[in-house]
């Protein structure tokens, strides 16, 4: 009996991802629950456990291909399971018959101008659909993984089918493989001119298309700068108790997994301080022309990666302790770095905090994170001479930067927010008494 394994949902408002590894091919047995594919959506890589147990025999998408929850991955034939399990390994699947003549690419598609759309989208009408999985170099397979290129889409000049690392970079570019346009008797003239090549300029230059991280963050980016009528308000708050409190109390945040930072207090304070401003944990309808406030409190931390900035969520943060927040914080933060932070850790947050302090500088204006209303910029300590009792005193001093949405929060509701929030750093046995 053949049964179909389909894409399951991937999470709450996640339409659609890119199947960036198959952990499994045609021939092998799988069982219920195991893992047999990565996606990859906008942020973070989920391993997808298979829903049906059997031996896979056909396979009907590639990696690299965009998938939506729904689409058929692979079939099995669950009859054959226990036959299966004692065969040989299959033989590597054969490459595809060699065309005979090389078809006329037909006029590039229009080049998508990033960020309203994935370049991926982009198909040339000269792509020629190859069955099986695609011939390329693994190499090419994972620069199309970055860059959400589905290499079945790729057109190649290569009679085999194999296709090149220049092709897949011509495709993502929104163009046609510069390869595959030069078998063409009559090649129309593109709608845009092409990017320059590095020596058409003094010193060269180099292209680099998009990968699909940074594509989804510059579209949200851009959405969220051009509807949101950003203001932003900055004071400091003195933590030099903070600090001694921290390192007083670091060894025994570390003997439970975590890090003891500025950061894990603010987010202690937070909940009680959103509490008391509930515009700052709401969003906007504006088809409604109404304001949603939250009772919950999920505060999002943005996380510097190699792949890109990170959002991972501490979900319920007022009903967590210090040494707890802390603790998540890093595996959130390990996670993120690595990639594998599940679709859930980033879904969901009402609030975010972004620090700078460990790169430096001293103000910046972050960007609110859609459909949020507000959003907290930490930047770094630095000891400050501040009068107080008739003389200069030493203080460690840290700056905040708090952009809010100005078509809900006042500048005064803003300076009254940081105000507490810098009040219960400054005084932090005020924790305990709003537990």
């Amino acid at each position: 009996m053949i049964k179909e394994f389909k894409l399951p949902e991937l999470g709450e408002n996640v339409a659609s991802g890119t199947l960036g590894k198959l952990l499994v091919k045609v021939g092998d047995v799988v069982a219920e629950g195991q893992n047999v594919l990565e996606i990859e959506t906008d942020k973070a890589v989920a391993e997808i456990p298979s829903g049906v147990a059997g031996k896979i025999t056909e396979i009907r998408v590639r990696e690299g291909a965009a998938v939506r929850p729904g689409d058929v991955v692979f079939l099995v034939e669950t009859d054959a399971a226990q036959a299966a399990a004692t065969a040989p390994e299959p033989a590597a699947q054969p490459a595809p018959a060699p065309v005979a003549e090389a078809p006329k690419p037909a006029t590039p598609a229009q080049p998508v101008s990033p960020p309203v759309q994935p370049v991926a989208a982009a198909v040339p009408a000269g792509a020629v659909p190859r069955p099986g999985l695609v011939r390329a170099a693994p190499s090419v397979r994972a620069k199309a993984r970055e860059l959400g290129v589905d290499l079945n889409e790729v057109p190649t000049a290569d009679p085999s089918g194999r296709v090149t690392l220049q092709e897949v970079l011509a495709f993502a570019q929104g163009s046609a493989a510069p390869a595959a346009a030069a078998q063409a008797e009559e090649a129309p003239a593109p709608s845009a001119p092409a990017a320059p090549p590095a020596s058409a300029a003094p010193g060269g230059t180099t292209v680099e298309p998009f990968s699909a991280i940074r594509r989804k963050t510059a579209e949200h980016m851009t959405e969220c700068w051009t509807t949101i009528p950003h203001v932003t308000h900055f004071d400091k708050a003195d933590v030099t108790g903070l600090e001694e409190l921290r390192k007083k109390y670091g060894k025994k945040v570390e003997a439970a997994g975590g890090k003891l930072t500025i950061t894990s207090f603010v987010l202690k304070a937070l909940p009680g301080v959103l509490k008391r401003f509930p515009k700052f944990n709401a969003s906007l309808d504006m088809a409604g022309q109404q304001a949603v406030y939250k009772h919950f409190y999920n505060i999002g931390v943005a996380v510097d990666t190699p792949n890109g900035l990170l959002v991972p969520v501490i979900k319920d943060a007022d009903k967590k302790s210090i040494v707890e927040m802390s603790v998540e914080l890093g595996e959130l933060a390990a996670k993120a770095r690595e990639r594998k932070l599940a679709l859930e850790n980033m879904q969901g947050g009402t609030f975010t905090v972004t620090n700078l302090g460990g790169l430096g500088g001293h103000a910046f204006t972050p960007i609110i994170n859609a459909p949020e209303t507000a959003i907290l910029g930490m930047s770094r300590a630095v000891m400050e001479p501040v009068w107080a009792n008739g003389q200069f005193v030493p203080r460690l001093m840290l700056p905040f930067s708090l952009s809010y949405d100005h078509r809900l929060i006042d500048g005064a509701d803003a300076a009254r927010f940081l105000r507490r929030l810098i009040e219960v750093l400054e005084q932090p046995w005020i924790l305990f008494l709003e537990e």
